[in-house]
């Protein structure tokens, strides 16, 4: 399981969700073995003065945070970093100056999904990758 939350400057995003969207799953997809339906994402749209970061990152500055479970190899995440730099770049316009990505990786034990405990779930994807 991967949720994802993107932060950036309201009007930045607001021409950007759909490409920003595609995007992000298409790298997730690729460099995490995820099923292509299994797409969590949400879009926090700020005002200017609720979004301070260096001048230099420019309007299109952008944050991607990942959580996700436990158990993806260093190989695969360094991937799916190196995915999204290049698919946000091509694919929405922001250049990799302009964009910051996190991945929190917890156990499966703490996440409820579909009513059980995601350690009691049987997923229907690989998270050893």
């Amino acid at each position: 399981m991967a949720q994802i939350i993107v932060y950036g400057h309201r009007e930045s995003l607001g021409r950007r969700r759909t490409a920003l969207k595609s995007a992000i799953h298409g790298a997730i997809m690729a460099a995490l073995e995820y099923p292509a339906d299994k797409c969590f994402q949400r879009f926090i749209a700020l005002d200017d003065n609720d979004f301070i970061h260096p001048e230099d990152r420019g309007t299109d500055y952008t944050i991607i945070e990942i959580s996700m479970f436990e158990g993806r190899s260093d190989d695969a995440k360094r991937t799916l970093i190196a995915e999204l730099f290049e698919r946000v770049d091509v694919e929405a316009g922001i250049a990799p100056h302009s964009l910051e990505i996190t991945i929190t990786e917890t156990p499966k034990v703490n996440w409820g999904i579909r009513g059980a405990n995601a350690a009691d779930l049987t997923l229907g994807y690989k998270v050893e990758v």
